[in-house]
C-alpha cells in the first residue's frame, strides 16, 4: 500500500503543478474568470489532498500492521481529488454548471479522510 499510495501522490502533486500551469497559461484567454477560478481550486485541492496522501504512505510504511482505517483514509482522499477535482475541472473546461452537484461529494470524501486520518493518528502505534 505505501508504494502504491506514494507513487499516486507523486502523480496527482505532479499533476496539479502542470493543471495550475496549464490554467494560467493555455486557459486564461479562453475561459471566463470565474471558470478559471473554478479550475484553480481544483487544482488547489488535488495538491493539499495529494500531500495528504503522501502523509498516509509515509505513516503506513512507520507501522508495523497499518490500520485499516490509515488505508480508509488514503483511499478517501483518492476518491475526493477524482469526484471534487475532476468535477471543478469538468464544470470549468464544459460550462455545465449541473456538474456542481457532484463537487460536495468529493468534499465529503476530503472530510471522511481527514477524519478516519485523525481517528487513525490518535490509534497509531509507531
Amino acid at each position: 500500500m505505501t508504494q502504491i499510495f506514494l507513487s499516486i501522490a507523486a502523480i496527482l502533486g505532479g499533476l496539479s503543478v502542470a493543471a495550475g500551469a496549464f490554467a494560467s497559461h493555455a486557459l486564461r484567454e479562453k475561459i471566463s474568470e470565474r471558470s478559471l477560478e473554478i479550475f484553480e481550486t481544483g487544482a488547489r485541492y488535488q495538491m493539499y489532498h495529494a500531500l495528504a496522501l503522501f502523509l498516509v504512505a509515509i505513516l503506513i510504511s512507520r507501522t508495523e500492521s497499518p490500520q485499516p482505517t490509515l488505508i480508509a483514509s488514503g483511499w478517501l482522499f483518492l476518491a475526493g481529488i477524482a469526484i471534487f477535482s475532476g468535477s471543478l475541472y469538468a464544470i470549468s473546461l464544459t460550462g455545465i454548471k449541473s456538474l456542481g452537484a457532484i463537487a460536495p461529494l468529493g468534499g465529503v470524501a476530503f472530510l471522511a479522510g481527514w477524519g478516519t486520518l485523525a481517528f487513525a493518528a490518535w490509534n497509531l502505534k509507531l
